[in-house]
């Protein structure tokens, strides 16, 4: 968070300036499609957000509103601002240092902006270590948090709502491995594809019906945002005070959109573009719509049923309870999105994962086809027992990203900032067709 408010200051507020421009980049303006990379502006942003937007959203949010209270929103939603100015730097540096190979294929993301962006900056050494760290922690993450969670906790709420599940965690483990494995074959761009369709169509089902719900106890309106506003600012709110309460909606909007752990900048990696800011500039939108947008909603639902004081009952089961409250048969339609949530996740952190192992292991394709095998077989693992502490540990993982991440960040920041100037120029001149002469 400290880093975010670092980046939003040195990029000049990039996060509220730039967001109309990123609108547009998402929606094919200024792009060419003979541009270097594989995928466009709005696929890569919909491998990205369907990466992060997830069962965070949907228990963590719960999670954090049990714990802290209703004022967490409030400094949740802080941090899914200022992390929008994360996503710009690192998602902007992603594009610049990729290699892309004669076959094709594209190579980028934290290894290797770490890797010669400081090579650049003459501390090689201290390049090689982040770049080597960020690797094995980000294999490590695709494996436990991009993988055995995600399949783990969408058999459990797929078998609370069809109960013929029940006991079938192995079975359903084999099926789930079969769909990932047909889209995960195919790489980044059968990727890209699947979630530019999966991952609007489930936003939109659950941004509508959050609506519905909060628009029918529109009565609590007034009740309900001045618990937002006394549980966040109040020196004494009732959970943990005031320190307490904006630990826990900071931790909960950074774990949920990933800002400044480095794994959207690998998928932005491979955007047709010419220029490396236009990327970050569509990257910004991430935090936007899982944090301020998504998480927002999920907690103003549990506000405004009042479920966020109900005793006992947490994570997805109170947010599956609260639109039950209002619309008696969503808990289902909640049930398949957070399966699709969690499918959609487990294709996206594939390639996260795939990309760490082959900086790790070599760019072949047996490398590529060994690492899809022992993904899978997770997938199976996963639904099929009791995770327990190997959740924790994939907690950890992931936050560990953010630390070579963040030291990266920081030095490279400078070089970011004069990118942008220059972006901007172009963009003022009409020039924004024509290659950078940084960018490959």
């Amino acid at each position: 968070i400290l880093g975010a408010t670092f980046f939003t200051f040195r990029m000049g507020f990039i996060n509220i300036r730039g967001f109309k421009h990123a609108i547009s980049l998402a929606r094919g303006k200024h792009s060419d499609p003979n541009a270097p990379g594989k995928v466009t502006h709005f696929q890569a942003l919909s491998t990205a957000v369907s990466a992060t937007v997830g069962l965070g959203n949907i228990a963590g949010v719960a999670v954090a509103i049990s714990i802290g209270g209703a004022g967490a929103t409030f400094w949740m939603i802080l941090a899914g601002f200022l992390g929008m100015s994360s996503k710009f730097v690192e998602c902007t540096l992603g594009v610049k240092y990729r290699e892309i190979m004669p076959d094709g294929k594209i190579f980028g993301g934290p290894m290797h902006y770490l890797r010669y962006g400081l090579e650049k900056r003459n501390i090689k050494g201290l390049g090689k270590i982040l770049a080597g760290l960020f690797a094995v922690l980000c294999v490590g993450a695709s494996f436990g948090a991009g993988n055995m969670f995600q399949s783990n906790q969408s058999f459990q709420i797929m078998a609370s709502q069809f109960a013929v599940l029940e006991g079938l965690g192995f079975w359903f483990g084999i099926g789930l491995a079969v769909l990932v494995g047909v889209v995960i074959i195919g790489g980044i761009e059968s990727i890209a594809k699947v979630t530019e369709k999966v991952v609007p169509i489930m936003a939109i089902i659950y941004v509508v019906a959050a609506l519905v719900v909060i628009g029918i106890n529109i009565g609590n309106i007034g009740a309900a945002f001045s618990a937002i506003y006394n549980g966040a600012l109040n020196s004494s709110a009732l959970k943990g005070g005031f320190i307490g309460v904006l630990i826990i909606g900071f931790q909960r909007a950074a774990f949920s959109n990933e800002a400044g752990v480095g794994s959207a900048a690998i998928a932005h990696s491979a955007t047709k573009t010419h220029n490396p800011p236009s990327e970050g500039f569509v990257g910004l939108m991430e935090p936007f719509i899982d944090t301020i947008v998504v998480c927002t909603l999920t907690a103003l639902v549990l506000i405004f049923t009042g479920m966020h004081e109900v005793p006992d009952v947490t994570g997805a089961k109170l947010t599956a309870n609260a639109f039950g409250s209002v619309i008696s048969w969503f808990p289902y339609v909640l049930a398949i999105a957070v399966f699709l949530f969690a499918f959609s996740s487990m294709i996206s952190w594939s390639y996260y994962g795939m990309r760490g192992w082959t900086y790790l292991f070599g760019k072949t394709n047996k490398s590529e086809l060994a690492y899809k095998i022992i993904f899978l077989a997770f997938v199976v693992v996963g639904a099929s027992v009791s995770l327990g502490a190997v959740l924790d540990f994939s907690d950890m993982m992931i936050l560990a990203m953010s630390v070579p991440n963040m030291i990266g960040l920081y030095i490279l920041s400078g070089e970011v900032r004069n990118d942008l100037a220059s972006y901007m120029k172009k963009l003022k001149a009409g020039t924004l067709g024509q290659p950078d002469e940084e960018s490959n």
